[in-house]
């Protein structure tokens, strides 16, 4: 299998967790799961209960237990986040937080921004699971912090350093769908140095997703990645990461018949190789009490498709950013200040690699850069309360500047009542193919580069009641946001706008453009954990959001959703099983089949998982688990047929 192969050869360079590492030295003298890296420009991280804004951690006991293979089936775990896959595993999968869209939302692989620059979005059909990870999930405005694309939030997807996690882990398996992959991971700490080594692989032969077809879409999934950090003096650390994901999968086309007809896609394919590279380093100075920060990251994306086994579509987006940050800490008693300032610079380029044609591709490469200036202020009062203001201003080459804010405080009222509250605005930048189109074909989309950022505005508040010494929390949040300037595409615009010279008028033409109008998201999260024993833990998340453009409700985003997790773990660890409940309400989403499209409901479901462990001992372990147990009959994304009930089962070796 020649994907395995270039799994087994792949030796990748550097790195400690982007932002992981930078917080390595406080995650040793507390929980590792409590210090979040994600809410904040300090390098040092921040505290998970000392922070307004919602944040959801799914911590790597919890990847282990719910046995996570494809990390966003766990975010459906998250409260505010919905997740839609365009048919089988390795097809297009968006993510969604608090009813924004799927471009809303910033996507962080161990802290390098992950989104492809062609497409301005993160597909997360790309991101096989790690044998170990944690992922933090930090809802709300963040664009004062990291700039685009954080308007509904951030989610950071994080591995653990070679100190946090040594060893060397090995796990295979296999089961429903001709499903088998695995994954294997080296990591240790020694002399300064802090080394990891990952690899994973999947192989499925899918599962028929057209309505009335036959065709199985199978994919191929590989990652790999090689991460190091050397401590030079107790002062400077260097560190870098590098990843490779190819993603191989069969595709087929949104149907455009009546339902009933067959609509396999024969010979229709893509093949997606995204790498994603990091070098920083960090110096502290006057005891710890102020770090500097200089990284350099990139993503280099390439993405070829295939039709009627030909290639037919192509393109590719590279991305660089240069970022500096420095933080002044200033102790006076029970007051503790940071004054936090950071510097962005990022430059996009595009390229769209399409075939010659009786319509001739647009090749031309283009490029966009922007300079991002971040001021940061934070005051705690020991672990009584706190208050966060930062601002940052954006200066682009191609579209309007813009500034973007963020404010957040919590109090804790007693040992067992914390108040939470934050509010801020977001951007979205236009993306390179809604700025200038992507081909001159039969239908061509040309584009627009006049388009303004989309602009978004939000609070909420909250509140954490903990019980027990802080087994059992319980956490409640409303949020209302509104978002302007809305860039939709427009079909039907004038052929003149997309003749180009020497080629024949085509037959339809598309842009882009600003939207007037204003959509509203606002909702309810609730979610709760609870350690009920030393032999059972608990795990509930629900969410209602009211989404709606211009009064209607925005597509393939659940008005009610949820999940339920318990676990159950033998003495001394020896063995445990999950049951996870997953449960998405009716929702609405675009037919195609009709022209106009019209818009259908797509039913509610509940889906049932079954996970278990048992240690044979220290070295061997079995697993195994099952999947949509009930055999629930459903769609994420109309005319996309899911899978059915499955099972799989292996071994994971630890040395």
């Amino acid at each position: 299998m020649p994907k395995y192969l270039l799994g087994a050869s792949i030796l990748a360079i550097i790195a400690a967790s982007p932002m992981a590492a930078l917080a390595a030295d406080a995650a040793n003298s507390a929980n590792v799961d409590e210090l979040l890296v994600t809410g904040t420009r300090d390098t040092s991280g921040v505290e998970a209960d000392k922070i307004g804004s919602s944040v959801t951690v799914i911590t790597a006991e919890q990847f282990d237990e719910r046995q996570v293979r494809i990390v966003s089936d766990v975010l459906r775990d998250v409260p505010g986040v919905a997740v839609s896959r365009t048919g089988a595993v390795g097809n297009l999968t968006q993510v969604r937080i608090r009813g924004t869209e799927g471009n809303h939302v910033l996507s962080l692989i161990d802290g390098i921004k992950a989104s492809d620059p062609f497409f301005g979005e993160f597909d997360w059909a790309t991101l096989l699971a790690d044998d170990v990870a944690r992922v933090e999930v930090l809802r709300g405005q963040q664009s004062a912090i990291y700039g685009s694309d954080a308007i509904g939030g951030v989610i950071n997807y994080i591995t653990p350093t070679g100190r946090d996690m040594p060893g060397m882990r090995v796990r295979l398996e296999g089961g429903s769908m001709g499903t088998y992959g695995g994954a294997g991971r080296i990591a240790g700490y020694s002399n300064g140095l802090d080394y990891v080594f990952n690899a994973g692989a999947q192989n499925t032969d899918g599962y028929v997703v057209a309505p009335g077809g036959s065709r199985n879409i199978g994919s191929e999934l590989l990652t790999a990645s090689a991460k190091l950090a050397y401590e030079v003096t107790p002062q400077l650390k260097v560190r870098g990461v590098f990843r490779v994901t190819d993603t191989n999968a069969d595709t087929n086309g949104q149907s455009f018949l009546p339902p009933g007809f067959a609509t396999d896609s024969p010979g229709s394919k893509t093949d997606a190789v995204n790498r994603y590279g990091f070098l920083g380093a960090d110096y502290s100075m006057l005891d710890g009490r102020w770090t500097h920060s200089l990284s350099v990251q990139g993503v280099d994306a390439t993405r070829d498709d295939e039709t009627d086994f030909v290639h037919t579509g192509g393109d590719k987006g590279a991305r660089l950013k240069v970022s500096y940050a420095t933080t002044f800490r200033l102790d006076r008693g029970e007051l503790t200040q940071k004054f936090t300032g950071a510097y962005d610079y990022e430059r996009e380029t595009y390229q769209n690699t399409n075939p010659p044609g009786a319509f001739a591709a647009d090749t031309t490469k283009r490029a966009v850069e922007n300079n991002g200036f971040v001021g940061q202020y934070d005051l705690t009062v020991s672990d009584r309360g706190g208050v966060g203001v930062a601002v940052r201003y954006d200066e682009n080459d191609y579209f309007d500047n813009a500034t973007t804010y963020r404010v957040q405080g919590f109090f804790n009222v007693t040992d067992m009542v914390r108040l939470r509250a934050a509010a801020g605005s977001g951007i979205k930048a236009p993306s390179q193919t809604e700025l200038f189109g992507f081909n001159a074909s039969a239908f061509p989309f040309v584009g627009d580069p006049n388009l303004k950022p989309e602009r978004s505005e939000g609070w909420e508040v909250g509140g954490d009641l903990r019980f027990d010494a802080g087994r059992v929390r319980l956490g409640a949040t409303y949020f209302d946001s509104v978002l302007r300037d809305e860039i939709f595409t427009d079909f039907g615009a004038p052929i003149a706008l997309c003749t180009l010279p020497g080629l024949p008028a085509p037959t339809s033409c598309s842009t882009t453009r600003n939207e007037d109008t204003d959509s509203t998201q606002k909702g309810v999260e609730l979610f709760a954990n609870a350690r009920l024993s030393d032999a059972f833990d608990l795990d509930v998340a629900y969410t209602h959001l009211n989404a709606k453009q211009e009064g209607v409700q925005e597509i393939r985003r659940p008005p009610d959703s949820g999940s339920v997790n318990l676990t159950w773990h033998a003495s001394a660890d020896r063995a445990y099983v999950t049951a996870t409940v997953r449960y998405n309400g009716d929702m609405t989403d675009s037919d195609f089949s009709a022209f106009p499209t019209r818009t259908v409901t797509l039913k509610a479901y509940t889906l049932v998982n079954l996970a278990g462990s048992v240690k044979v001992n220290d070295t061997v372990e079995l697993f195994a688990r099952a999947e949509n147990l009930t055999n629930e009959k459903y769609e994420e994304v109309y005319g996309f047929q899911t899978p059915g009930r499955a099972a799989y089962g292996g071994v994971r070796l630890r040395f």
